[in-house]
């Protein structure tokens, strides 16, 4: 009986560890939020308002979102995809990523920090990135 629920226990600890390592996977650590709201047409969406600072040398990994991302570049630097050259993130660009599309994948090669203001209109209770392979 002991046995049984020592195991029942690590079990359950161990299924805790990996929803908290997914939760923590499944966000950029360079992403601070700033809001976040039920959309109002829809109660099963939410909106979500954040900043993101990306360094020279960090990666932002090849990800989608399960519904809308559009953005503005409020500070551009130089960035590089795999296997591409380098490209400038022009400062007041704007971007829109659609549901289920896979983007990013890139590198911030340019000397000053690469800072985003996004907005997701996406679906509630589901991570905001799922990575591509």
């Amino acid at each position: 009986m002991r046995l049984a629920l020592s195991v029942a226990i690590l079990s359950a600890c161990a299924l805790i560890a990996t929803v908290r390592a997914d939760t923590m996977r499944s966000d950029l650590p360079q992403r601070h939020e700033l809001k976040r709201a039920d959309l109002t047409m829809s109660p099963d969406m939410e909106v979500i308002t954040s900043i993101s600072e990306i360094k020279k040398g960090e990666m932002v990994p090849r990800h989608f979102h399960p519904g809308v991302e559009t953005g503005y570049v409020l500070q551009g630097t130089m960035v590089q995809f795999p296997g591409q050259e380098p490209t400038m993130m022009q400062t007041g660009s704007s971007f829109m990523n659609l549901r289920d599309v896979p983007h990013s994948g890139f590198t911030v090669v340019g000397d000053q920090p690469l800072r985003l203001l996004t907005v997701h209109i996406v679906d509630k209770n589901k991570p905001l990135y799922e990575w591509v392979n």
